[in-house]
């Protein structure tokens, strides 16, 4: 053997354990980026129907509900039961929270309008979720129309069907996207509001990890994506975003955000020009308040963002 050749062997000997132990660092980082992004931080709810009733003197009939989802799990969420025959709205949280972001606007629409109102924990939201691992809006979105379908098979008191023919949904963020997919594919969605809605599910993603580390770096969002699709067996997909609201024919849209959303406030404006009967769709990207920071409002500000909706959706289902 020649000398060149044995020093090369004697560099890639000495070279190999430095770079097993880069392989094990890649995929541990991965493995953490991809375990904690898919199990969101879970906090005590800021408010219950319990809770909600003690402190105000407006009577919540707030019930808790159980369903099915489409792949097996089981599904939970607060209702709110309107009038008979009336319109059923959807309401969805963003990754990172949890139904109890929504109760207070769910009620309101309730109160003002005698709708039926559903709160869903999405996965891996909430306390004691029966799913414990987020998919960023993937698998939510399935979840979206398991809820809409229960929504339609409750019956009032008489036995006859509770929620009208008309049904809205509103998400934030993830569950924007869930929203925005589940319209797509239930004709009985009329009226959908979306507030800060990503490209798809990586956005989603991408935003985890940040919150996760701290740091808005490609390569780290690079490992986090291909570690999700390894750990949901390579099922992991989604439409853009744009490509779902090209499809969404003449439902009236509301879309919101702002400055306060980040990047999700560009996101939102460029989908506005994805729909295909824009004289359906009312955009409003220049809000103080969005969807994301509904826990940390005032009372001015939430009654405000509250009212657009309220608004919107009794416009559009009656």
């Amino acid at each position: 053997m020649s000398p060149r050749r044995r020093t090369g062997r004697k560099a890639l000997t000495a070279l190999l354990p430095i770079l097993l132990l880069l392989a094990l660092a890649v995929v541990g980082v991965t493995v953490w980026l991809v375990y904690s992004a898919t199990r969101p931080p879970r906090r005590a709810y800021l408010v219950t129907p319990e809770q909600f009733l003690r402190l105000s003197d407006r009577g919540v009939r707030a019930t808790e509900e159980t369903w099915g989802n489409r792949d097996g799990t089981s599904a939970r969420g607060w209702l709110l039961r309107g009038a008979e025959g009336a319109p059923a709205v959807l309401l969805l949280h963003g990754y990172g929270a949890d139904r109890s972001w929504l109760l207070n606007l769910g009620v309101k629409i309730n109160e003002t309008t005698n709708m039926t109102v559903l709160l869903p924990d999405l996965r891996g939201h909430g306390q004691q979720p029966p799913v414990a691992t987020s998919s960023f809006g993937w698998l939510e979105s399935e979840d979206a129309l398991a809820a809409l379908e229960y929504l339609r098979g409750l019956k009032s008191p008489a036995g006859r069907a509770l929620a009208g023919p008309a049904l809205g949904v509103y998400g934030v963020e993830m569950g924007a996207y869930a929203a925005l997919t589940a319209a797509k594919r239930d004709p009985a969605v009329r009226a959908v509001a979306l507030d800060s809605v990503p490209d798809g599910p990586d956005d989603v993603l991408a935003g985890a990890v940040h919150e996760q580390t701290g740091l808005d770096n490609r390569l780290l969002q690079t490992f986090a994506r291909l570690g999700t699709r390894v750990y949901f067996a390579g099922r992991y997909k989604a439409d853009a975003a744009c490509t779902l609201a090209e499809g969404l024919g003449d439902r009236q849209v509301l879309l919101l955000s702002g400055e306060g959303a980040g990047r999700l406030k560009q996101t939102t404006e460029t989908l506005a020009n994805c729909f295909a009967a824009r004289a359906n769709v009312e955009t409003h990207t220049d809000l103080k308040l969005t969807g994301l920071a509904l826990a940390s409002a005032s009372a001015e500000e939430d009654e405000a963002y509250d009212r657009r909706l309220i608004d919107f959706f009794d416009r559009t289902l009656r």
